[in-house]
């Protein structure tokens, strides 16, 4: 599934006995991000490198900023998927549970760090909390990942 640059890809896995083995990302940095509980972020828009996030305790929702409106996208831990957030593009996240959210980032660099990749934007509007928890609620039942506006 892809919007704008944005991918989503599930992760194949190989089982061997009873461990399950994950594609890796290639990445030249990888970060492990804590995603507080209730925490509901502002806009971050990175120039020089392309995030690609993977869920690996938790949930959370993934909002992104694109040709004026939001779309919300629900990534769980149950549900192992990476979305791949270009350069350029304007993104945030929700955490609705009571437990933080740990989400690899396998960070692909275009260029030297930039400070202003991590100064966070305000918001141009208020996010739509009823469509993220929609996505949230959409994941659950149907364990498949979808877009809400």
């Amino acid at each position: 599934m892809s919007m704008r640059g944005i991918e989503i890809r599930q992760l194949e896995s190989i089982k061997g006995g009873m461990v399950e083995f994950f594609t890796p990302q290639a990445s030249h940095e990888t970060m492990l991000v804590q995603i507080p509980a209730g925490a509901i972020d502002e806009l971050f828009v990175h120039k020089s490198q392309t995030d690609q996030l993977l869920v690996v305790r938790g949930q959370f929702v993934l909002v992104t900023l694109v040709n004026k409106k939001y779309q919300y996208i629900a990534l769980s831990d149950d549900n192992p998927a990476v979305v791949k957030i270009p350069p350029g593009v304007m993104h945030g996240a929700i955490n609705f549970s009571a437990e933080p959210c740990f989400v690899v980032n396998a960070v692909l660099r275009h260029r030297a760090t930039q400070q202003k990749d991590y100064i966070p934007h305000r918001r141009p509007f208020p996010y739509d909390l009823a469509a993220a928890q929609t996505a949230l609620k959409k994941l659950k039942m149907t364990n498949r990942i979808e877009i809400f506006y």
